[in-house]
């Protein structure tokens, strides 16, 4: 009887120690798992219009690079390279074989932000957003640098064919050079069509563009 009202009062003793040792430690949180993040984000957010939360769904190269960030050494080079080759071999180049189009329709292309928000009309044209992120023509004042400067860049960069199929690849596909690029995929995903495709490149690449000038 004694002995066990010994153990008791010791395991009490040990046990009020370790709450006085504790009291400044933060308390351990768990992180959420992946899928308790991806059920918290389907719950909160709804269809409205085109916008629908088909687009919380990760491709597989999504999933990738979202995990590579907090991941020791990112993303694996043969994970890297293998996410880049298929995502070069999805390019679609043009049919007729031809990459330029108009560059006065392709200034309006990287001026407009308009497509794929929910107050858009489904199947409407929408635009490339390029100033956002990238400086191009420099009567633009208003851009963003997130991506780098497009400024001159067919004018550095010369008409080479294969200057020209890497420019349409980065433009379709991004991911083709850049696993985890921030650039959407404009030709991939449906955002341009081939034509405006087409008008962009021209405003990139055409002598006459500002953006060469």
């Amino acid at each position: 009887m004694h002995s066990t009202i010994k153990y008791s009062a010791s395991v009490l003793l040990i046990a009020l120690l370790g709450a006085c040792a504790n009291t400044d430690s933060k308390p351990v949180v768990a992180e959420p798992s992946n899928e308790e993040v991806h059920q918290l984000l389907l719950a909160s957010f709804k269809t409205k219009g085109q916008a629908n939360i088909d687009r919380l769904n990760q491709t597989e190269l999504q999933q990738a690079c979202s995990l590579a960030e907090t991941a020791p050494g990112g993303l694996p080079d043969t994970q890297r390279t293998a996410l880049q080759n298929a995502a070069l071999a999805s390019v679609k180049y043009p049919g007729d074989g031809k990459y330029l189009g108009d560059w006065k329709a392709g200034e309006k292309i990287a001026q407009s932000g308009k497509g794929f928000q929910f107050n858009d009309k489904e199947g409407s044209t929408s635009g490339g957003n390029c100033y956002a992120c990238h400086q191009l023509a420099p009567q633009e004042l208003a851009y963003g640098n997130i991506g780098p400067s497009l400024y001159q860049y067919g004018k550095l960069r010369g008409n080479s064919d294969a200057i020209m199929k890497y420019t349409w690849a980065k433009i379709w596909n991004s991911h083709a050079y850049n696993a985890c690029s921030n650039m959407p995929r404009f030709g991939a995903e449906g955002i341009l069509t081939e034509d405006q495709l087409k008008d962009v490149m021209a405003l990139l690449m055409a002598t006459d563009s500002p953006v060469n000038k």
